[in-house]
């Protein structure tokens, strides 16, 4: 699975023209996954991610987590993030099929929910516009190909 993470002071997902997910304080979640990618692949990102040390302590040190901080997700499905850039017009065919990505797209906003949190998303394979106030900033990416 690949992630981009950002910690936003605001975020929400736009669906034809209606809001499907928004949240204030929290992370902004573009989630993609491969097709080498199993349950224990989701379970193990969703861990790391709702346990990152990103949010600001009273010293003004990245020390506290999501919990910690009061805050929530949001998360989108982003097969782009498996774009092969070789050429000029990206290919998308290291991404997973559908049918094995949505499950394991399902399965890490379960594993998020299971830990307490408010997990808002988008739609699956819907054409979405994303709208995020990155705090920071602080993006983070995430790979589960390269040691966690």
């Amino acid at each position: 699975m690949r992630a981009v993470v950002e910690r936003v002071s605001s975020a929400r997902v736009w669906i034809e023209g209606r809001v499907s997910g928004e949240i204030g304080t929290g992370l902004l979640v573009l989630l993609g996954v491969g097709p080498g990618d199993t349950e224990d692949t989701a379970d193990r990102l969703a861990e790391k991610i709702c346990n990152l040390r990103i949010f600001e302590d009273d010293a003004g040190k990245m020390n506290r987590n999501l919990e910690q901080a009061g805050g929530n997700l949001l998360v989108v499905s982003q097969f782009t993030l498996y774009a092969d850039t070789s050429s000029r017009r990206p290919g998308f065919s290291g991404a997973a099929k559908p049918e094995t990505a949505l499950p394991l797209y399902e399965r890490f906003l379960r594993r998020c929910r299971d830990r307490g949190f408010d997990v808002q998303h988008g739609e699956f394979g819907a054409d979405m516009e994303v709208d995020s106030r990155n705090h920071g900033p602080v993006t983070i990416l995430f790979d589960t190909d390269k040691a966690l």
